[in-house]
Parts: structure tokens; C-alpha cells; sequence
């Protein structure tokens, strides 16, 4: 009776220690430090609040502006004009300090002391990505890192284009089928031109071979939402709901659907029908898998989880970017019209060859406005695990940072009171250095420094090559029946999709 009334009184003081004294104690050091937030909500902090603005913002009527982050990231818009450029707000009892100083984003990104770790994911995400590169740290992460890096730069990158290229061709040949004037959704034809690609170049199967993963990744992607929805600890054990249950299923499927592909590999490397395991992304993590040597070996888990990330991550980034560039040129002709000059002048009517793509300088710099108005990351998470000083400020343990991307390439003060939110690529003429007046951390799609996205120029390559292959077939204009609406996903996606208008030239 006795142990059993102190077993209570050790859970109620555990209790009563996360959901009022922590959160009270970290409220109190942020603000005498000068950093001020919306109060802390016991047991939900501020995510009702949160979710509130969301519903808000998706439910005004949206103009064709590119001032969006009233619309994508609400709570920040708002937060930031009251408490200033960093603030604290609250996931449950879970405090998030969001950062918007480019000063204090590049301490963090740039990460020297190794102090800013990446975030743990929450459940449906977790299954999602698993332990892939997202998610590692330490000699893990340097191991996987390397082979990815192997596997997506230099002669590697070179040897995918062909693939890139039919890959397009393959999509231009169904456009052919389109009835001409009439309209076309081409967020839906990117995502299925992104898939073959990410198919046939890192893991040499076919489209059809991968389409299932594909679309049980995107099916347990839209259940990341509800990683959102507070839920008292430990509740799964006990309790599992039907997208608790949906989510499991997915992830086995994934799996045994990786497994296969997988398999296949090997067994054709093992009968001798193929000399090795392959140069591709899936080969070199087949070749870290068989290693005899017990430090660079990978287990096989590892193995199918750096599949499901880049399967994913790879799909989503470069439809993001390819889908809100053919906005943004279809509402300004002018610069569709430049582009299509330039990459006439360097590929007239044939397909597009290494030389030239690393030419393409009028196509870099809408691509890097693009990336600016229409940033595929949102935001960038980390956390840190003891005290850590940043900039000025001690940020205590178990504090997450947050850093709005997206809120960044609005700011007014680096691009302009009016620019800011106006599609003006020629700002990029001269490069990014000189677009951002040396301030690196007020321009950054794809991350800084030693995590930057490993697939940068693998996702800037295939999007070059698509889109060069497009302008040299078509001009297309917004469908009268587009809905500008962007919306915060695992990436920035277009909410009602993006229809548009083709012509034959």
C-alpha cells in the first residue's frame, strides 16, 4: 500500500514537473534575457492557438501575391511584429525558441561547437524517414553523408542525365497527347516526372517499380499532420487509433516493397549476372551493407531507411521547385520568354547536354528567385541538450530552434520594403553573394553548412533539364480556374494543385 501511494506521488510530481514547473522555469530565463512569447498554456502551449491561425489563413480568400508568409507560417507573421525577431512559443510543453536574426541562424546552421543537433521526429514523420540522413548524428551521419555525397555529385551526377533526360521526354510525350489551349495540372506531372527520375537514377528500377512506394510514402505523409495533435505520453501503448494503425501498416509496406528491390539487386550481383552491386545510390549502400569491415558496414535497416528519405525527399523537393517556377513564368511572360531564348541559344531544338546546363545563367537566377519567394523547406528545426550560448543569449536544454526559411526570404530589410515580395530574378545577376550583400543567412532553400542538402544539385540538374525541355516545346499561362494557395506540407505545396494553359510553338 505503501510503495503504491509513493509510486503516486513520484507520477504526480513527474507530472507536475513537466507541464508547469520546466516550462515556467525556461519562461522566466528566456525573458530575462529579453526574449518574450504568447504565455505557455498548460499541457497544450500554445498549438491550439497555433492551429487556429492556420485555419484562419486557409480559409481567407488569397490573392495572386507572393506575400505569403501571412499565409503559410501565420503564427510567425504574427508573433514576430509583437515580440520581436525572436520569440518563444510552445509545442505542447515542448519550448521553441524561433530565430529570424541571420546572424544567430548562421551560428546555428554553421554549427561549429556541434552543439545544435537535429531534431528527434515525432511519430508518423519517424516513420517516414527512420533513421536516414535527416535523422543521424555523429560517425553515423559522416558515414551515410559520404556515401551520399559519393552518389550525388561530380561524374556520378554526370552519368544520370540521360536518364534525367528520358525520363522528361517520357513526360513531354503525354503532354502530346493534351488537347491544344486546353488545361493542364502540372503539379500532378512533376511529382510523377520527379518519381521515375529518383526511380530510375539512385535505385535502377523502373517507375512502376517504385510507384508503390511512392504512393504509400505520400499517404503517410498526409498522416504527419496529426503529429501535430497534442497527445498525453505513452497514450499509443495503450491506445492506437485507426491512422495509428494506417501509419503501421504503410511502413511495413514500405518496407517489404524496399526489400524487394533490394533483393533483386542482390541477386543479380551474387549469380554473377551484374559484376557488382552498382555505382547508383542503392549499389554503394549494397556495397557499405556486404563490407567486411565492421566500420564501414551498414545494417540493413539503415539501409531501407536512407532509401525511404531520399525516395522521398528527392520526389517533394524537385516538384516544389519546378511547379512554383512554371507559376511564377507563367504570371510573367517576360522572364519565361528569356529563358526560353537562352536555352534556344544554347541548345537550339536538341536535348540539353552537360556544357550547357552549367551555362544556364538566366535559368539560375529565376530558379534561385523561385527558391526565394517559394522556399520547398519552410522551416529548419534543431535542438540542443545542455546549455548553450547563442550570440548573447544562454539557451537552457531541451529547447528546440526554430528557423522560419521561409519568414527569412520575405525580410524586408534584406530584400527590400517593396522587393521583398516581388518575383525580380535579375537581383541574382550577380550572383548569390552579391544578391544578399554577403549575409548568407538571409538566403539559404537548401540549408548551410555541413548538413546542406546532399541532393542540391542533383534536384537543380533535373530541374534544369525539365524545364529547358519544356521551353523548348511550350509557353503556357496560368488556367483562368488556377487558386493561388500555397500551403505548409513536409514541403511548400500548391494546395489546389497548379493548373495552366499550353502552346505549341
Amino acid at each position: 500500500m505503501f510503495s503504491n501511494q509513493r509510486f503516486s506521488a513520484a507520477l504526480i510530481f513527474k507530472i507536475f514537473h513537466k507541464i508547469w514547473w520546466t516550462p515556467t522555469r525556461v519562461q522566466k530565463l528566456m525573458a530575462s534575457q529579453g526574449i518574450r512569447g504568447p504565455p505557455y498554456r498548460l499541457i497544450h502551449g500554445n498549438t491550439k492557438e497555433i492551429s487556429n491561425m492556420y485555419k484562419e489563413a486557409i480559409r481567407k480568400p488569397f490573392d495572386l501575391s507572393h506575400d505569403i508568409v501571412p499565409v503559410v507560417l501565420p503564427h510567425v507573421h504574427s508573433w514576430t511584429n509583437i515580440y520581436g525577431k525572436n520569440y518563444l512559443q510552445w509545442d505542447g510543453t515542448l519550448a521553441q525558441l524561433v530565430v529570424t536574426e541571420s546572424e544567430l541562424c548562421k551560428e546555428i546552421l554553421t554549427n561549429k561547437d556541434g552543439a545544435y543537433l537535429k531534431p528527434k521526429f515525432k511519430v508518423y514523420a519517424k516513420k517516414i524517414f527512420g533513421n536516414g540522413l535527416p535523422q543521424l548524428e555523429g560517425e553515423k551521419w559522416a558515414k551515410s553523408r559520404k556515401l551520399a555525397n559519393h552518389a550525388f555529385h561530380g561524374e556520378s551526377l554526370k552519368n544520370m542525365i540521360p536518364d534525367m533526360i528520358a525520363s522528361a521526354e517520357t513526360m513531354l510525350e503525354r503532354w502530346k497527347l493534351h488537347e491544344q489551349g486546353k488545361e493542364m495540372e502540372v503539379h500532378e506531372e512533376f511529382r510523377l516526372l520527379s518519381s521515375e527520375v529518383i526511380s530510375k537514377t539512385a535505385f535502377g528500377s523502373s517507375y512502376l517499380e517504385g510507384k508503390n512506394i511512392f504512393e504509400m510514402l505520400m499517404k503517410l505523409s498526409l498522416l504527419q499532420k496529426n503529429d501535430f495533435k497534442f497527445k498525453f505520453p505513452g497514450i499509443r501503448k495503450f491506445f492506437k487509433t485507426s491512422d495509428d494503425i494506417e501509419s503501421e501498416r504503410l511502413e511495413k509496406g514500405i518496407r517489404d516493397s524496399i526489400m524487394g528491390i533490394v533483393k533483386k539487386r542482390e541477386d543479380k550481383a551474387m549469380s554473377g549476372e551484374e559484376e557488382s552491386f552498382g555505382s547508383d545510390f542503392l549499389g554503394l549502400l549494397l556495397k557499405a551493407h556486404h563490407d567486411t569491415n565492421d566500420k564501414q558496414r551498414i545494417l540493413i535497416d539503415d539501409l531501407v531507411d536512407e532509401c525511404k528519405s531520399f525516395y522521398f525527399v528527392g520526389q517533394e523537393t524537385t516538384n516544389s521547385l519546378l511547379s512554383w517556377t512554371v507559376t511564377l513564368l507563367a504570371l510573367h511572360s517576360d522572364w519565361q520568354e528569356e529563358a526560353r531564348k537562352e536555352v534556344l541559344q544554347l541548345f537550339g531544338k536538341q536535348t540539353p547536354n552537360p556544357d550547357g546546363l552549367a551555362k544556364l545563367k538566366t535559368m539560375s537566377m529565376i530558379f534561385n528567385e523561385s527558391l526565394r519567394l517559394y522556399s520547398p523547406a519552410v522551416s529548419i528545426t534543431r535542438r540542443v541538450e545542455k546549455d548553450v550560448r547563442l550570440g548573447k543569449l544562454i539557451v537552457p536544454p531541451n529547447v528546440q530552434l526554430q528557423i522560419p526559411v521561409l519568414a527569412l526570404h520575405h525580410e524586408t530589410r534584406s530584400w527590400g520594403e517593396v522587393d521583398a515580395q516581388l518575383f525580380k530574378p535579375e537581383r541574382f545577376s550577380e550572383g548569390v553573394a552579391k544578391a544578399t550583400n554577403n549575409n548568407v543567412a538571409t538566403f539559404f532553400p537548401f540549408g548551410m553548412g555541413p548538413r546542406i542538402c546532399v541532393g542540391l544539385n542533383f534536384a537543380t540538374i533535373e530541374a534544369k533539364i525539365a524545364l529547358s525541355m519544356i521551353l523548348q516545346r511550350y509557353s503556357f499561362t496560368l488556367s483562368p480556374a488556377y487558386v493561388h494557395k500555397p500551403l505548409k506540407h513536409l514541403t511548400l505545396v500548391p494546395q489546389h494543385g497548379i493548373q495552366v494553359m499550353l502552346h505549341s510553338l
